[in-house]
């Protein structure tokens, strides 16, 4: 069964820690074989393995790792007599692995005067940068720590490259690149928000030519444009990256807070990811 690796996906994509937890060995009579997994989180539970005290067992180990930040693997061993509440008269070790779920990651198309801005700003949070754009001499000499730059001829290409649960931002200098990349960007439905800056005019007239591109109301509800907390700011690129990055804190915080069983948060027309 494979339903470990849907749920791990599902959590990674929503940021959301678990510890995954492996029958590393099986001897004599026990409920599950080597090799059975399980993903446990703090109030769910993902598979099995085999149920009873022993489960129940795993569960609050799993948990006490959940509360320890610091936490790393752990090989346990379990005899399985009276003293566990199970008699089959075998014995399991079970490997529990803490899995931390990623840092808040964007990726942000564009190396103009805001991309610029807002890479400066984002630079400043707890978050990885992947920042792109066909043109070298435009980035600048130095960059933050958590910014990684992409000099890309095919920036379109870079779309399948990036990680599941990111927010993608679109602010080329190219109108044609920006359609390009906002269609592949639809394509994919694990990212956490597709933002385009500009306009309402230039959202209608995206909205026009992505339908002709086959994306139906759902896929283009998934856009947001014009980016920004609506009258957070003006029009000069530090008032516009500071909008713009206020908004991905908003929609970090909406990921975290949804259900897992939920799809990928849809977006509004304009002002707010959600």
């Amino acid at each position: 069964m494979s339903d470990w690796i849907e749920a791990l996906a599902r959590l990674k994509a929503r940021r959301e820690a678990a510890v995954l937890v492996t029958v590393v060995t099986a001897t004599g009579s026990t409920p599950r074989d080597a090799g059975c997994k399980m993903v446990v989180t703090l109030d769910r539970l993902h598979g099995t393995i085999g149920g009873g005290h022993l489960e129940f067992r795993a569960l609050e180990i799993a948990r006490a790792l959940l509360a320890d930040p610091a936490a790393g693997p752990t090989l346990r061993e379990f005899p399985l007599g009276p003293a566990l509440g199970q008699c089959c008269g075998g014995a399991a070790s079970l490997l529990f692995e803490p899995i931390l779920p990623p840092g808040l990651e964007i990726a942000l198309f564009g190396a103009g005067h805001v991309g610029r801005a807002l890479a400066h700003v984002l630079g400043t949070l707890p978050a990885r940068v992947i920042w792109i754009d066909p043109r070298s001499d435009e980035f600048p000499a130095t960059v933050p720590s958590n910014v990684e730059v992409r000099v890309s001829g095919l920036p379109v290409h870079e779309i399948d490259t990036l990680p599941g649960g990111c927010q993608v931002l679109v602010m080329t200098h190219s109108h044609q690149l920006d359609l390009d990349l906002v269609d592949a960007a639809l394509r994919r439905v694990d990212f956490a928000a597709v933002g385009l800056i500009g306009s309402l005019t230039k959202r209608a007239r995206f909205v026009k030519r992505l339908g002709l591109r086959g994306h139906g109301p759902d896929a283009i509800r998934r856009l947001v444009c014009p980016i920004g907390i609506a009258g957070a700011g003006g029009k000069h690129p530090a008032e516009i990256a500071i909008a713009v990055a206020a908004q991905i804190l908003q929609i970090d915080q909406s990921v975290r807070v949804k259900p897992i069983e939920t799809d990928a948060p849809a977006a509004s027309k304009g002002g707010i990811f959600s």
